[in-house]
């Protein structure tokens, strides 16, 4: 296995070519910057580079708020800039820069900073970074967000090296107008820069190709000083790739694991990286072909290495970018590689090698990282705890029942057979508990676990279910008022639900939550999709992939009306929530309105006055299964509710 790196040019101590939230305050401030030497270069030699492309840029305007956003990243682009060989070409990379501000602020792509990751030229020649300053001049006109580092072709030795051509063209006198440029280090070489997306601000830090202890203690510093903010490193060499790329496509064996540290990485890692659990994406390039891996630092998190780097393919990658957009909705960062200077030119005229390399789509260059950010992040930005309120507060006008489980018992602790929970509207509805013969004593158990948004911090947890018949479930009394209502004119019932992982279609599939007990044939209920033995309401969970349905017959028709959700996976927590305005019912997830809400007029809930069942579901009069899994808050109202007036309501 060969390791392929960039040859340095000036290399000269012996390194050879083998060689990354919620409601959280985050504060932006800065480390002191350090003024270096003025760019003034040499003259300009004749260079071959085509005219940059004509027509206007747009505006540099990232939504800092947008729950997606995008970071550009950068990697080598050397071979752009050969100065001293009369070779320099900046049209790839200013149409890679166009495309970052035209992006930026667009719902899709929503760009809001930019990381090149060194490698800025293939000479170090003062006449290679005159051309990198014009390229850069573009970003800098529209106020766009970046930052930069040095990579072995730019540079020799470590960050003690002193003024270069580099640090005159993109020292920290560069961003001294930057509104994300947030301090160097007292070399210049190491700097840090904080952008604000999704509400919240992110640190970038941007090191040398070779840091002193100096340097990375300077690092430390500034992650000290920001400790609420999730910190990117970008450097120019920290991890390669443990493939080959002797035939294309490239044989990536494990994509998701083929990358490991170099022997500087391994210094990066044991000075910054490990301790610091801030981080949680790395970002290099000097090495190909790309890869990645995940490392678990010393809090036991994991941190995200990448590699990417294009400089071995087609016109040196041309200036190629790799796009990492978070989605703080979805957890996930999708990422994909693409060339703008392909892509902007006519498909007709583009030659073979260059339509190959528009869009880069192998497993290395496209693909998806799930990752939860609040609990990533959780050890350094609290997730903020919605405290639990009042049952009073819940009280909205024409609530008929309020069941909430907590104050009431251990949690672990069983309930027994008897035992009473009070109706918390004052109505009367109280619930009892019921146990069927051969059941465990804990089928039916206090719980302190519970929806985020649930007012009540505790649920119930039911052990129940079928072959054989088992379980504890909750019955309403004989006389209660709500055994006889029909809610002609609308209602709300709510509730949340979790499914535990032994959740199983045969033995628990059709458990309702909640159903109203009286069997159709009893009521007179005939035609189709009518079932004769079923009862009369059932809010279910299905045996097809945990779908949430309500079934029900109402008070206008012999057929029953039926709300079907999509699959809820086991171990979250959901909040479901029917709503009848009169005449048609609608069925919601978590807020959301399911696909499956017939347009059909269903007016009230049919009653022979007998009982509701919380956990307990009735097959012609008798109890058949028993639900498995937790179930918190349940409140009926006689009335349609807005979302805004379900229990999640903030």
């Amino acid at each position: 296995m060969s390791i392929h790196g960039d040859t340095p040019s000036q290399e000269s101590t012996g390194h050879s070519r083998r060689g990354f939230l919620r409601n959280a305050a985050l504060a932006g401030a800065g480390a002191a910057t350090v003024g270096t030497g003025a760019s003034v270069l040499g003259g300009t030699p004749a260079f071959a580079a085509d005219a940059a492309k004509s027509g206007k840029t747009g505006t540099w305007r990232p939504d800092p708020t947008a729950l997606q956003f995008t970071l550009a990243v950068m990697p080598d682009t050397q071979f752009l800039y050969w100065g001293s060989q009369d070779s320099v070409n900046r049209t790839p990379q200013e149409e890679s820069f166009r495309y970052i501000i035209d992006n930026s602020g667009k719902p899709d792509n929503n760009i809001v900073f930019m990381a090149h990751l060194g490698d800025m030229t293939q000479d170090a020649d003062p006449l290679s970074f005159k051309q990198v300053d014009k390229a850069f001049a573009l970003l800098d006109a529209h106020g766009a967000a970046y930052s930069v580092l040095a990579g072995n072709h730019d540079v020799s030795g470590d960050d003690s090296r002193g003024d270069t051509p580099y640090l005159q063209t993109m020292g920290p006198q560069r961003f001294k107008r930057s509104k994300t440029f947030a301090g160097s280090d007292p070399t210049g070489y190491n700097t840090a820069h904080i952008f604000q997306a999704a509400g919240h601000s992110w640190l970038v830090l941007a090191m040398d190709w070779r840091t002193t202890d100096q340097g990375f203690a300077w690092a430390n510093d500034v992650i000290k000083a920001h400790p609420k903010m999730p910190v990117i490193l970008t450097t120019h060499d920290l991890v390669y790739s443990n493939y080959d790329d002797n035939v294309f496509p490239y044989e990536s064996g494990d994509p998701e694991n083929n990358a490991v540290l170099s022997g500087y990485g391994e210094t990066v890692w044991d000075k910054l990286i490990n301790d610091n659990d801030q981080i949680f994406l790395t970002l290099n390039g000097h090495y190909w072909p790309p890869a990645r891996t995940t490392k678990k630092n010393a809090a036991g998190n994991d941190v995200h290495m990448h590699i990417t780097n294009y400089q071995n393919r087609y016109f040196g990658g041309g200036g190629m970018i790799r796009l990492y957009h978070f989605d703080l909705t979805r957890n996930t960062i999708d990422v994909e590689t693409i060339n703008p200077w392909i892509l902007a030119q006519d498909p007709e005229s583009r030659t073979e090698l260059a339509a190959e390399h528009a869009r880069i789509t192998g497993p290395v260059d496209n693909f998806s990282m799930p990752i939860d950010f609040e609990k990533r992040f959780s050890s350094f930005i609290p997730v903020p705890v919605r405290p639990a309120r009042p049952a009073a507060r819940e009280l909205v006008k024409g609530t008929m029942a309020y069941w909430r489980f907590d104050g009431q018992g251990a949690p672990g602790t069983a309930l027994t057979a008897g035992q009473t929970i009070h109706d918390l509207s004052g109505k009367g509805n109280d619930l009892t508990v019921v146990t069927l013969p051969g059941t465990a004593a804990d089928a039916l158990t206090w719980s302190a676990d519970h929806h985020p948004d649930q007012p009540a911090h505790a649920s119930l947890k039911f052990v129940g279910g079928r072959n054989p018949l088992h379980g504890t479930y909750l019955t309403t009394g004989a006389k209660a008022p709500l055994n006889a209502e029909t809610f002609k004119s609308g209602y709300t019932i709510e509730t949340f639900v979790m499914m535990p992982l032994d959740w199983d279609a045969g033995n628990n599939g059709w458990a309702a939550i909640l159903s109203r007990r009286g069997s159709a044939g009893d009521a007179g209920k005939h035609g189709k999709n009518t079932d004769p033995n079923e009862p009369l309401v059932q809010f279910a969970i299905s045996n097809n992939g945990r779908e949430p349905q309500f079934n029900h017959y109402p008070l206008n028709d012999t057929s029953p009306t039926t709300n079907w959700g999509h699959g809820l996976v086991e171990l979250k927590w959901w909040h479901l929530a029917v709503v009848n305005d009169g005449r048609y019912t609608k069925l919601y997830v978590e807020g959301a309105p399911v696909v499956d809400n017939p347009n059909r007029e269903s007016i009230g809930l049919t009653s022979l006055g007998l009982p509701w069942l919380v956990g307990g579901h009735e097959s012609a009069g008798a109890v058949d299964i028993v639900f498995h899994g937790n179930v918190g808050d349940i409140r009926i109202v006689n009335r349609a509710l807005s979302t805004k007036e379900f229990l999640t309501h903030r």
